[in-house]
């Protein structure tokens, strides 16, 4: 498990209570998991399986998936590939099949701008056959109940989410209507937005280069109250995120994602801007 902030390192807790054995390559919150370092723990010993996290949210950081997907292609192809992208799909560009990730997971609350209580997941031949030869595969993210399920019955193995597939499929019409590129274009337009404002005002907690297109975490060099400056933000019906769990205060973050557009993130930030009286 390729752990750089507090979700990644949840994904690998999380394969843990499955009780599987997990390994974990631990790297500076803030900084991204490059391909060497990978290799490196690779060559260290014998896996089955790399975790990465797309998008770490908390930290703001890009992972690069396409070039870890790249070396495991070539260097390591019987290693599974799995990744979470929640806060990337749909808004950062994730094409599997380029990648060539076995598993990537999102979920409707992020980029998809649909109410939470959703997974979304893709998964290759190749991980559904690794799947059916693993004992303890857990309820719910047992692929091979999932699918077994659908071939016979055309359904979820567990009461489905109507209201919220229902939302799916309008905001998937929309996104189609825009077009994949277009959406990548729209949350990279955001993007660079506020960061360039970060830039001016703050800095930026990811490392250079490897900055989110969908989430940017701001570190609090001005030692201001974020919570207060929500409390201030709530009066004019907006709000940040806090720094996540030990960078609460420490950092802030803005999220770039889903229905948002610039004029909505100029907006917020004016805001900010005002409150604080920056500039």
């Amino acid at each position: 498990m390729c752990a750089n902030g507090a979700f990644s390192e949840r994904i690998g807790k999380a394969i843990q209570f499955c009780g599987k054995d997990v390994d974990f390559l631990d790297v500076e919150w803030g900084k991204a998991v490059k391909p060497d370092m990978i290799a490196e723990k690779l060559d260290s010993g014998e896996y089955d399986t790399l975790a990465v996290c797309h998008n770490e949210t908390s930290t703001g950081v890009r992972n690069p998936i396409y070039k870890i997907g790249e070396i495991m292609r070539r260097d390591y192809p019987d290693i599974i590939l799995a990744i979470d992208s929640i806060s990337g799909m749909a808004g950062d560009k994730v094409l599997p099949s380029e990648i060539g990730c076995d598993v990537i997971f999102a979920s409707t609350q992020k980029c998809f701008a649909v109410p939470p209580g959703l997974g979304i997941g893709i998964v290759s031949d190749r991980a559904l056959e690794r799947a059916r030869e693993v004992q303890n595969r857990g309820m719910y993210t047992d692929l091979v109940g999932i699918f077994d399920y659908y071939a016979k019955k055309h359904q979820t193995p567990f009461t489905p989410n109507i209201s919220l597939l229902y939302a799916l499929n309008k905001r998937m019409d929309l996104l189609l209507e825009e077009t994949y590129d277009g959406v990548y274009q729209r949350h990279k337009i955001m993007a660079k937005y506020t960061q360039e404002w970060v830039n001016k005002y703050f800095e930026l907690f990811a490392e250079p280069g490897y900055e989110s297109v969908t989430v940017t975490c701001v570190k609090n060099t001005l030692g201001k109250s974020v919570k207060e400056l929500n409390e201030k933000l709530a009066e004019r019906h907006s709000m940040v995120s806090n720094g996540y769990g030990k960078l609460a205060e420490k950092t802030f973050r803005l999220g770039h994602m889903g229905e948002w557009d610039i004029a909505g993130i100029k907006e917020v930030l004016w805001h900010i801007e005002d409150i604080w009286k920056l500039g």
